[in-house]
């Protein structure tokens, strides 16, 4: 049976670029008659505001979305994202790193799907693990699973090529768990057989199947839809103040009629999709 997420973070209202991913994962679901689940992720420390969880749950039921079970939250599963990351450490793969953004910055001399790539400058070091995040030693991990494939809906059958990313953190400083753990534990737990999420992700799933071989985690299929980009092909977001559905909504704005003109490819003015990331 097939099962699809949404997985928003409450650290800023819903846009236009949410509500396709959402549209996208619940509508393939029901396609296929199996279950759309709704996932809060909500472990980034201060940022996630409660008061925004009920106010994306309004936004879903206003573009006429229903999900199945009840809605889960990333901050009742921080024992799982510990104990993931202690069999990866007894395995000897992760390492404590007390660099800066600013000393990163500094060292690093290569680009990767992130940024700038880490250079490695703590790895093998006698580095305090109090306050420090850890890494994912990755040329460890990549010799350890061998040659790994993944399988996007749209783009086809992948080889795993995850070094790009280099030492990725997996356990942050100031949060329990990073994007890649989180989402990849979450993911099996919640028996997701497809991942439905946007393109500026696509290269994430690299490091997430080479996850799922470490921890022995089953492997699902993906589906990396195109994004809604402004004029200057940047993606929307939430930090340049993308119009919110929740501003939609309170101003009367019909939201199934937003939704089925979104399935139907009618975009608002200055709006358009694409399979890149600006």
């Amino acid at each position: 049976m097939i099962r699809t997420r949404f997985a928003p973070s409450p650290n800023g209202s819903l846009h236009l670029g949410h509500a396709l991913s959402a549209i996208t994962a619940h509508d393939l679901a029901r396609a296929g008659g199996g279950e759309f689940l709704l996932r809060i992720e909500d472990i980034d420390g201060t940022r996630s505001r409660p008061e925004l969880v009920e106010e994306a749950l309004q936004d879903l039921v206003w573009l006429g979305l229903t999900w199945d079970g009840p809605v889960v939250f990333q901050s009742q599963r921080l024992a799982s994202y510990g104990a993931a990351a202690e069999r990866l450490k007894a395995m000897g793969l992760l390492y404590p790193c007390q660099c800066t953004r600013a000393q990163i910055a500094a060292a690093a001399t290569l680009q990767g799907p992130d940024g700038l790539v880490y250079p490695g400058t703590c790895r093998g070091q006698d580095v305090p693990p109090d306050g420090a995040a850890w890494r994912l030693d990755m040329q460890a991990a990549v010799a350890l699973a061998g040659p790994l494939v993944w399988e996007d809906a749209l783009a086809g059958p992948q080889t795993a090529n995850p070094a790009p990313f280099g030492d990725v953190v997996l356990l942050r400083k100031e949060a329990p768990a990073s994007y890649h753990l989180a989402a990849t534990l979450d993911d099996a737990a919640d028996g997701i057989t497809l991942v439905t999420r946007g393109a500026d992700l696509f290269h994430a799933s690299h490091v997430h199947r080479l996850l799922q071989a470490l921890l022995g985690l089953p492997v699902p299929r993906w589906h990396h839809h195109a994004l809604l980009v402004e004029p200057d092909g940047r993606k929307l977001a939430k930090r340049r103040g993308s119009p919110s559905l929740a501003d939609r909504r309170r101003a009367g704005e019909d939201g199934r009629a937003l939704a089925a003109a979104l399935r139907d490819r009618r975009l608002p003015a200055g709006l358009c999709l694409s399979m890149g990331v600006g």
